[in-house]
């Protein structure tokens, strides 16, 4: 028996549920363009007098900080490639993280025995979310605020209690 025989495919057990978590990011690309197109249009109009009264350093240092603003802002769109895949069958619950750079992290746990672990606060909502399961605990949604975890970990925990009653048979 080969090793595909054997094992569950996807139309034997449907996803109950199953989720992409990624970083928000609230300014695209074309409003990147624009701020940086207005920020270095700010510090060339604020260097300017400094030039004419003979303090041209002033302009480097404004230039610097123009490239400054441009890294970190590079750097955050590069961290807003990492994300989280999330699915729950009948018989499995899959984690995958994948990072920034790319490197791919995953987990299964089986449905029957996980349980998720919320660590909430009164003044801020769900703060932490996790998986446990026979000692072994993978934190999922780092990521997402405390309302978006809230609404998250309902649905999971929905998508776990149903896991647990067993397949549905026609």
């Amino acid at each position: 028996m080969s090793a595909s025989e054997g094992a569950i495919s996807e139309d034997q057990d449907p996803a109950l549920f199953a989720a992409r978590l990624q970083p928000h990011r609230s300014l695209g690309r074309r409003n990147f363009r624009l701020l940086m197109m207005l920020f270095l249009g700010a510090n060339f109009f604020t260097c300017l007098p400094f030039i004419f009264l003979g303090a041209w350093p002033v302009a480097g240092f404004v230039g610097l900080d123009v490239v400054l603003f441009y890294i970190a802002f590079k750097a955050n769109y590069r961290a807003a490639r990492a994300y989280e895949d999330v699915r729950v069958t009948t018989f499995e619950l899959h984690v995958a993280k994948v990072s920034a750079k790319g490197q791919r992290a995953e987990w299964r746990f089986n449905p029957a025995f996980v349980r998720l672990e919320r660590e909430e606060d009164e003044e801020f909502g769900t703060l932490r979310l996790a998986l446990v399961s026979r000692g072994k605990s993978v934190e999922v949604a780092a990521f997402l605020g405390p309302g978006e975890k809230a609404d998250f970990a309902s649905a999971l925990a929905r998508a776990l209690a149903e896991a647990r009653s067993g397949p549905r048979f026609p």
